[in-house]
């Protein structure tokens, strides 16, 4: 018995010199002391052993398993202090080194032409108002006098949520909010996001924003538009630009207009920016439908105004040179990092 528990545990100690990782001391571990193992089924087997002979016997298995456990124990913390060591040296910090300057955001194209935008009219005593993205059809169209079946639904046709409720195509139902709420004079541009079916390409996309403005107070005439809008044009795009309004038609408006600029490449002269003709398109216009104002509570007889609407996609295209609308929304950090 002596010469199989002496055996037992040299061949224990063997296995642990050749061990490489801490999941070998385990097993070996398991193999000699755990409930299966080689010296535990020694004891098992005392019931074999004379009676005189059983505590000698038991006492060296007590002594064969000490060793072995304190072997164990030694190279367990041999591996601890290996991997300890080995986790220092890998992360180890250089404190010489520069440090890596973490990447910053910054505003987005339209953030930056927006903020301008806004920056311009509350210059001019203008507010900033939003509204709600999803809108009922009647502000969205009737309260602007557009009335079911119009032709100028089918040119905004849109995201309906039921027959009444839709994703809005346009700003202006912010414009018709403010004036039901009866407190005039106001001056007020409403920005936010629209919808319409469009097909997505260079120039159009079924989600862009847009910028409108309204004015109603008494004694306001087309020259208050014209003059607001040439001042904006000139603080947008430079000193030297000049507006241009070509007549147009618009439901909610009477007299509208479509406003250009003098092409702010060339000053004017034509050349591939304005496709030779001098002039740039950006926005739409007019004075607000008297009908439009009825709706919304107030007398046309006593109070007028006037309203425009720009994209403020377009501005930033224009404004940047960038020839294709869908860079905007593609999010490439190559084309964004420029602005």
């Amino acid at each position: 018995m002596q010469e199989k528990l002496k055996a037992i545990v040299n061949d224990a100690l063997e296995k642990m010199k050749s061990a490489e990782q801490l999941d070998s001391l385990n097993d070996i571990k398991v193999a000699y002391l755990g409930k299966k193992g080689e010296l535990t089924e020694i004891l098992k087997s005392m019931k074999e052993v004379a009676p005189e002979d059983r505590p000698k016997v038991g006492q060296m298995v007590n002594d064969a398993r000490t060793v072995i456990e304190e072997k164990l124990e030694e190279a367990m913390q041999g591996f601890v202090k290996k991997l300890k060591e080995e986790q220092i040296k890998r992360e180890t910090i250089d404190v010489t080194l520069p440090a890596k300057r973490p990447l910053m955001g910054h505003r987005h194209p339209n953030s930056i032409a927006l903020e301008e935008v806004e920056r311009i009219f509350v210059g001019m005593g203008y507010e900033v108002v939003e509204g709600p993205e999803v809108e009922y059809d009647y502000y969205n169209f009737e309260a602007l006098n557009i009335p079911a079946n119009h032709p100028a639904k089918d040119e905004q046709d849109t995201f309906y949520v039921n027959s009444n409720i839709l994703l809005r195509t346009q700003t202006s139902p912010v414009q018709v909010r403010m004036m039901e709420e009866g407190k005039l004079p106001i001056r007020m541009i409403a920005p936010g996001r629209v919808f319409r079916s469009d097909e997505v390409d260079a120039t159009h996309s079924p989600c862009f924003n847009q910028i409108e403005g309204l004015v109603i107070d008494k004694n306001i005439t087309f020259a208050d538009l014209k003059g607001t809008l040439a001042e904006f044009a000139k603080q947008l795009f430079g000193e030297g630009t000049k507006v241009k309004f070509r007549p147009h038609h618009f439901p909610f408006t009477e007299p509208s207009a479509e406003v250009d600029v003098t092409c702010f490449k060339c000053g004017g002269k034509g050349c591939r920016f304005c496709k030779g003709s001098g002039w740039i398109e950006i926005l739409g216009c007019g004075m607000v439908h008297p009908n439009v104002l009825r709706m919304s509570g107030i007398d046309p007889n006593e109070y007028t105004g006037f309203a425009f609407g720009v994209g403020l996609e377009r501005i930033t295209l224009l404004k940047y040179e960038i020839d294709d609308m869908r860079l905007l929304y593609e999010n490439d950090i190559r084309f964004l990092k420029q602005f």
